[in-house]
């Protein structure tokens, strides 16, 4: 398999990519769901996959109508998911492996995710793989999260490479769409839905593990300076 261009950067998404959120995630928005008295199914919470904050208040009003609960549903989901989330959870299989080749010749790498840039950093540094990536740029960060492109068009303009010279690495439908319409080449690894058809147009490649990116990925020497997380300036954006 060969990319339609040599990656300059690759952008990741983290739940269910590089974290094996998902599972932690579906439980606990289908307890909260039982929790309000409108119960959710497991196949409706993966349809949700990609999506916090704004965006997934807005699918839900949207998909459940008036008498759904959002505010208390999204309230019990939090009180669920906080033990859960303490207590740890896994890297994806492979992860390790592809971080450290494509840091080891130099690839540029960035993390674009729907949690908050707090969040995220803490389930990074929990999981000791903060320090392979230049940039994270977290759902209040930007206007939009996904399935619009801001997050991954951001990523791209801090690690200072046009989104079309940047791999996106995507699990989730949302997050396919997102990537796809920021103009990126698009690789999905499927985790809790398979692809449609209308999905897979929108990828290079859909491949069964993050093992199998690192064939596609491999790429030339690209070792630079760049620091590790640099501080954005004022406006959010990383100076280049």
């Amino acid at each position: 398999m060969q990319l339609p261009r040599e990656p300059r950067a690759v952008i990741f998404d983290m739940d269910g990519l590089l974290i094996d959120t998902i599972p932690t995630y579906a439980a606990a928005m289908v307890h909260a769901g039982l929790d309000v008295e409108h119960p959710v199914s497991l196949e409706y919470v993966r349809s949700l996959t990609g999506l916090l904050g704004a965006e997934l208040k807005a699918r839900l009003s949207a998909d459940l109508g008036a008498g759904f609960p959002v505010a208390a549903y999204l309230t019990a989901m939090s009180v669920r998911l906080e033990p859960l989330l303490t207590a740890g959870v896994p890297l994806k299989a492979g992860a390790i492996d592809l971080l450290e080749a494509l840091s080891g010749c130099g690839m540029p790498l960035a993390v674009a995710t729907s949690m908050k840039r707090s969040e995220a950093m803490h389930h990074l540094e929990v999981n000791a793989i903060s320090r392979f990536f230049l940039h994270l740029v977290g759902r209040d960060e930007v206007e939009h999260g996904k399935p619009h492109p801001d997050l991954h068009m951001e990523a791209a303009y801090r690690l200072g490479v046009a989104p079309r010279d940047c791999v996106v690495l995507e699990d989730s439908f949302n997050g396919v769409r997102a990537a796809h319409a920021a103009g990126a080449m698009t690789i999905m690894v499927p985790d809790a839905l398979a692809p449609t058809q209308d999905i897979r147009r929108l990828c290079v490649f859909v491949i069964s593990s993050l093992k199998d990116a690192k064939q596609i990925l491999r790429a030339k020497d690209h070792r630079s300076g760049n620091r590790a997380f640099s501080s954005p300036d004022r406006t959010g954006r990383t100076p280049k």
